[in-house]
């Protein structure tokens, strides 16, 4: 007797599915959980794609687990670009998401649109990520008008460090808990298809989460999103840096790669590596005194 359910069946299809950000909604609209990661290669990317993650982002996170800065504002649209090309080679099936960087939106609407429509033809975007709520509106917006998917972000914005003086939990006095929402509902209205969470409160991010009709993405924002989304280097334990109170690493990748590079080390030291079974030889019949023409 087969032990699959009709849920089960439902489930695996559901999974098989390119997802779009229409498919987002309906998934929030049903109670599925959407799941979400970062990636800034090909490899990675392949990875978290054949694992089933809904959303890929290609984060202007970047700049610090990847291109080695302290904070994100450093970031170009020309490193956005050179990192979501290479994603792009690697997804088949999840929505691909691209932030854009500092000053890449913050000019003109005419520069915002450039920007975005650079994202989607020459990187191969599915959709782009604002940072901002009530001050983003006119740009959701008019991207939207353009026919960019747009995933909003508010809560703590890392390319707000500066004026916000560090990594901070926002949203935790009740007029700031409702500005967060009216933030929300704003670029809801505007037109964005998700809006990333980060940094505030459960409380408050259950509260917003029940009132849009859109999916909100958590990160660090307790479990009653309708989804949840990790930087994969955090996931991974490869940050180099402490980690977050929301981070869980799901996979000790650091742990075993330091264990294989100092088994490479070891190997090749002692003469281990290469075996002759990992050696080419001359083919059969062909003298090996040849050789000493050469």
């Amino acid at each position: 007797m087969s032990l699959v359910t009709p849920l089960d069946g439902e489930l695996r299809s559901l999974a098989a599915k390119k997802v779009t950000p229409p498919s987002l909604i309906a998934r929030k609209e049903s109670g599925h959980r959407i799941t979400a990661l970062t990636a800034y290669d090909y490899g990675t990317a392949r990875l978290i794609d054949e694992a089933g993650i809904d959303c890929i982002l290609v984060g202007d996170s970047l700049g610090m687990v990847v291109l080695g800065y302290e904070d994100t504002l450093s970031v170009t649209i020309e490193d956005m670009l050179h990192h979501a090309r290479a994603v792009r080679r690697g997804v088949r099936r999840a929505l691909l998401v691209v932030d854009m960087p500092f000053g890449s939106y913050h000019v003109s609407t005419e520069d915002t649109l450039r920007n975005g429509i650079r994202l989607l033809k020459e990187a191969g975007a599915e959709a782009v990520k604002v940072e901002g709520g009530m001050d983003q509106v006119e740009n959701v917006r008019a991207l939207t008008a353009a026919q960019i998917p747009v995933f909003g972000h508010i809560g703590l914005t890392p390319q707000s460090v500066l004026r916000t003086g560090g990594y901070r939990v926002q949203g935790r006095s009740h007029a700031a808990a409702l500005a967060l929402r009216e933030d929300a509902l704003a670029l809801q209205e505007a037109g964005a298809v998700a809006v990333v969470l980060e940094g505030i409160p459960r409380e408050v991010a259950a509260s917003i989460t029940a009132r849009l009709r859109i999916p909100t993405i958590g990160i660090g924002a307790g479990p009653d999103c309708d989804g949840q989304i990790l930087v994969f280097q955090d996931l991974a334990d490869l940050s180099f840096r402490p980690s977050p109170k929301f981070v869980r690493v799901f996979s000790p990748a650091r742990t075993l790669l330091r264990a294989g590079l100092e088994e490479f080390r070891v190997a090749v030291e002692n003469g281990t590596f290469p075996a002759d079974s990992e050696s080419y030889h001359m083919p059969s019949g062909v003298p090996v005194d040849v050789l000493t023409s050469l």
